[in-house]
């Protein structure tokens, strides 16, 4: 599979798609992410730590994603299991898509928060592994959110209110795994052999879902997971090359991520820490929730979950090395925000609302005219003819920027969130009464030719 190869090779059915990946996305910066389904309900998994960080076996057995529950509870002896047994009584996983109301839902409040951000695109789950789809998903009978739970077209309200603000509308897909239609082993190692459907019968079943979002909802963001069933990669009919063929058909500027198997992708993914050897050349995105989850998990609380700060510096470094960063946020069964990850969200936009003429747009700055440290903290950005440096500086303290390139202007820079004093080729900082919450900014003119 392509998704955290190093080096993926493009199959010869595929070289066709290969293009420059569109300069809206490269200009993007920031998504926003959501999981939304059944496992809502229970809204519980153990918030052990980020993906990337265990062993496979235990990750599985001990899954701090609470999108996985319907594997999760299936692992004998596992907390997941003992809490299902104990909780509902052992009950079927379906029973939860009954329980799922979504009873509060507004789609417009949900997407004023994303657009405050100042996220350029939203990329909502259409059907994740449990195989619950958020429309009247053909072939899927009353398994949908059309037929039971919230009986709403959830894909539609989402596409209709991301239109209206001006955001970018994806869609996310799992095509590598899909626990009911299949009879595919429960997940407690690497996914592969019997772990994942690779046969005719899925791979036709999902192509009929992917084409049938791109019709009715003309996504610019194909978000696929895990894979694609090995029977509908080759040349045909039903086929992912005709998935690709109708999508830019629809949308020639839309992307497609790198995890369709190793396919076709115009860009690549990481997730927490893993596939981190992915984000260099080309362009990349890093997801991530708030939490250890991107469901709702009701475990997670502010010790295992980014603050508004963390998260400022998470995008600031991703942005810094050239990468998306993809935030997701896990609605509550109710379809609200948890409130600890509607207060990152806000800080996150506040800060944004300041300084995003610095990042949004922006490129890596050659490692020339600044390095990035982690001691004091500083990352760089380019705006044009412009360096941007962001300073982690708490109160009460000052920062020196030592040893700064002659082609950097210090007599012009403009510093944003903190006083400064030059001398030669040091500046000083320390932060300004009433600054934002989150990282200061000092942009200083670049001296000479700049590249493009």
């Amino acid at each position: 599979m392509a998704m955290f190869k190093s080096e993926p090779v493009r199959p010869e059915a595929y070289k066709k798609f290969e293009r420059e990946t569109p300069e809206w996305y490269q200009d993007a910066k920031l998504g926003i992410f959501v999981h939304w389904g059944p496992y809502s309900v229970p809204a519980w998994a153990e918030p052990i730590g980020p993906l990337g960080t265990f062993d496979e076996e235990y990750w599985f057995r001990h899954n701090p994603y609470a999108e996985w529950y319907y594997n999760t509870v299936r692992i004998e002896g596992s907390t997941a299991h003992q809490h299902q047994q104990e909780v509902f009584d052992g009950a079927p996983y379906d029973a939860f898509i009954d329980l799922w109301k979504a009873e509060n839902f507004d789609a417009g409040a949900v997407m004023d928060l994303v657009k405050s951000t100042g996220a350029r695109y939203f990329v909502p789950t259409t059907k994740h592994h449990d195989g619950v789809a958020l429309w009247d998903a053909p072939g899927t009978g009353d398994r949908n959110t059309v037929q039971r739970g919230p009986h709403r077209d959830l894909v539609a309200e989402f596409k209709d209110a991301a239109e209206a603000r001006g955001v970018r509308f994806g869609v996310y897909y799992s095509g590598g795994l899909d626990w009911h239609f299949t009879d595919a082993a429960v997940i407690d190692g690497p996914i592969e052999g019997d772990r994942r459907p690779v046969d005719k019968e899925y791979a036709d079943y999902a192509h009929d879902h992917v084409v049938d979002l791109i019709e009715k909802y003309q996504p610019e963001v194909l978000w696929g997971d895990i894979e694609w069933p090995d029977a509908g990669k080759g040349p045909g009919e039903k086929s992912l090359v005709n998935i690709f063929e109708k999508f830019y058909a629809s949308r020639p500027d839309g992307v497609s991520n790198d995890r369709w198997g190793e396919t076709h992708w115009d860009f690549r993914t990481s997730e927490y820490e893993q596939g981190r050897a992915q984000e260099g050349d080309g362009a990349w995105e890093n997801c991530r929730g708030v939490g250890f989850s991107f469901g709702h998990n009701t475990l997670e609380d502010e010790s295992n979950s980014l603050s508004g700060v963390d998260a400022i510096r998470n995008f600031v470094d991703i942005v810094s090395r050239g990468g998306n960063f993809l935030l997701n946020i896990g609605l509550t069964a109710s379809g609200e925000v948890p409130e600890l990850q509607r207060h990152t969200l806000e800080v996150l936009g506040a800060w944004n609302a300041v300084h995003g003429e610095a990042v949004f747009g922006s490129r890596p700055l050659d490692s020339m005219l600044g390095a990035e440290s982690d001691t004091p903290w500083v990352r760089w950005t380019r705006t044009g003819g412009i360096a941007n440096a962001f300073v982690d500086l708490p109160v009460g303290e000052t920062v020196v920027l030592e040893a700064l390139s002659d082609r950097l202007d210090l007599a012009g820079a403009e510093v944003v969130g903190a006083t400064s004093r030059v001398d030669g080729d040091t500046v000083t900082l320390m932060r300004a009464d009433g600054a934002v919450e989150g990282l200061v900014r000092v942009s200083f003119p670049i001296r000479g030719d700049v590249e493009a």
